[in-house]
């Protein structure tokens, strides 16, 4: 059999056309499932920074200073009254001073304090944004959570450190 030639006179090749180049990113194989049979020892994960959803929410930046915590508390009550909520302006503002005199502390140049509401209530969360610390309260009795949970306005309590730094947070009933 004689090749086939165009109208020009070239022959056409008798082997399939080339395929086309493959992606230059290859494609990421899919997630391994992390299933712990009850008992076994937690696995350690990677945290995600702070994420609030389906709620309102506000946040704010601030530098390592010692008037920090009052303007912290001074953003949190006019930010809640915008909402609609009254709260107990003393106590909150000493839950506020706790909260971000706790992560303080820890000496990071900035801090951040975030702030949402649901259900009548409010959870103000301080983060310290200080690398490298170590898991654990201060020795010595100076516990920030113990002083937060005497008073009646929290509800709930709580702390973890992580890469972004240490996180103080704080559900209250509004």
């Amino acid at each position: 059999m004689a090749p086939r030639t165009n109208i020009d006179g070239d022959h056409t090749p008798s082997y399939p056309p080339k395929t086309p180049a493959p992606p230059k990113r290859p494609v990421s194989p899919p997630r391994p499932e992390h299933q712990t049979p009850p008992g076994a020892p937690l696995i350690a994960t990677a945290r995600r920074g702070v994420a609030l959803k389906d709620r309102r929410a506000a946040n704010w930046a601030h530098e390592n200073a010692p008037w920090t915590p009052a303007k912290a508390g001074r953003q949190v009550t006019a930010q809640l009254r915008v909402w609609g909520h009254q709260p107990d302006e003393p106590a909150l503002d000493t839950v506020i001073g706790l909260l971000v005199g706790g992560v303080l502390k820890d000496g990071g140049r900035r801090i951040s304090v975030h702030l949402s509401d649901q259900d009548g209530q409010a959870c103000v969360l301080a983060l310290s944004h200080q690398h490298g610390l170590t898991a654990g309260h201060a020795p010595g009795g100076d516990d920030v959570l113990a002083k937060l949970s005497t008073h009646d306005l929290v509800s709930s309590c709580g702390t973890d450190t992580g890469e972004d730094g240490r996180r103080l947070w704080a559900v209250i009933d509004l």
